[in-house]
């Protein structure tokens, strides 16, 4: 999933991290962790751990959640790595059912990741929470004499035209978790309808995260000309003035539940320290720097969020959810019906 790091410009730097094959490695083990191109880790954190353990974790960035899911569903039979991290709520169950990951049940995860468990099987497990919600610029709104959207109705009221951008979901994941989520809350076919009146009342479609937030946007670095964008929960924590109060705000009635998942592939060349890495994953040292580095909340139970978080992007009690199964039964045909409703 495409993240707010590179809102705040953190640049990546694995120490000791590196693309290549796993197994014996100069100087001790190894296991290759593939991954989404927005991981982030502090690399005291990885030292820490071939320090502990005499396993060195070399990262292997391919793509978001979807062009992950797919490398590792093409490569399953000879797997690119040993851990895959980064698989989300959208992809989850096709990973599943192509036979991708191996059973593995972390010790960890009985800490609060079990919350999120996509299947009894132990294949995958949480690592991390993304919730997508509608973020609104609320100074602009204000400006405009008009009160925060709280519902997805809302931003179908001619009150609010031209006001809103969106992510194509063919072509971003907070874009299709946001159609998924409007599924869930309108059902069918009462969903394609809400879109149809979105269309009418001026939504701005764009291709992804990136475009949307920090050039459409106003209420992000770019100033652009619209208040109201599809982001995520954790988005307001970036955009706190120097006053403590943050300048946008999620709207709660608008979340749906992303999670990223992690788990031993199938066939991996080193599936015992491949499973330490998991452990790793989940354990209170990682948990705790995922906010700060990636933009989302730790899937661990007890793990406190930064204080810009508890005041700006405090996790949604109750964000929309659908079953996996049924997100992997229906995606492209959701996907095209979209397409017709909302024609670019």
């Amino acid at each position: 999933m495409r993240r707010i790091v590179s809102l705040v410009a953190v640049a990546l730097a694995i120490s000791g991290c590196s693309v290549g094959g796993s197994g014996e490695q100069p100087g001790g083990r190894s296991v290759v962790l593939v991954t989404h191109d927005s991981f982030e880790v502090d690399p005291a954190l990885l030292e820490r751990f071939r320090a502990d353990t005499g396993v060195r974790i070399d990262v292997r960035k391919s793509g978001d959640a979807g062009a992950l899911t797919n490398q590792l569903v093409l490569t399953k039979a000879n797997p690119i790595g040993d851990v895959a991290f980064g698989v989300d709520t959208t992809f989850a169950s096709r990973a599943l059912d192509e036979g991708v990951f191996a059973e593995y049940r972390s010790p960890e995860a009985a800490k609060g990741p079990q919350r999120y468990a996509v299947d009894d099987t132990g294949r995958v497990t949480a690592v991390d929470v993304g919730d997508v919600c509608v973020n609104v610029d609320t100074a602009a709104l204000a400006a405009r004499n008009l009160p925060v959207p709280a519902a997805y109705e809302d931003l179908a009221d001619p009150r609010y035209k031209d006001l809103l951008v969106v992510e194509d979901p063919a072509t971003s994941s907070p874009g299709l978790a946001f159609v998924l989520g409007t599924v869930a809350r309108f059902g069918e076919p009462g969903w394609v309808g809400y879109w149809e009146r979105l269309k009418a009342n001026g939504v701005k479609v764009v291709s992804g995260w990136e475009e949307a937030y920090t050039q459409e946007f106003s209420g992000s670095s770019g100033k652009g000309p619209r208040p109201i964008v599809v982001s995520y929960a954790s988005s307001p924590s970036a955009e706190v003035g120097a006053d403590g109060l943050p300048r946008t705000a999620a709207v709660l009635g608008t979340c749906f539940r992303q999670v990223e998942y992690a788990g031993v592939l199938a066939g991996a060349k080193n599936p015992d320290d491949a499973r330490k890495v998991l452990d790793f994953l989940l354990s209170e040292p990682f948990q705790a720097q995922v906010p700060d580095k990636m933009y989302v909340y730790p899937a661990r139970e007890g793990v406190a969020l930064p204080e810009a978080w508890r005041k700006a992007a405090p996790l949604p009690e109750n964000p929309a959810v659908l079953p996996a199964g049924d997100i992997q039964a229906n995606r492209e045909r959701w996907v095209e019906q979209w397409r017709a409703a909302v024609p670019r």
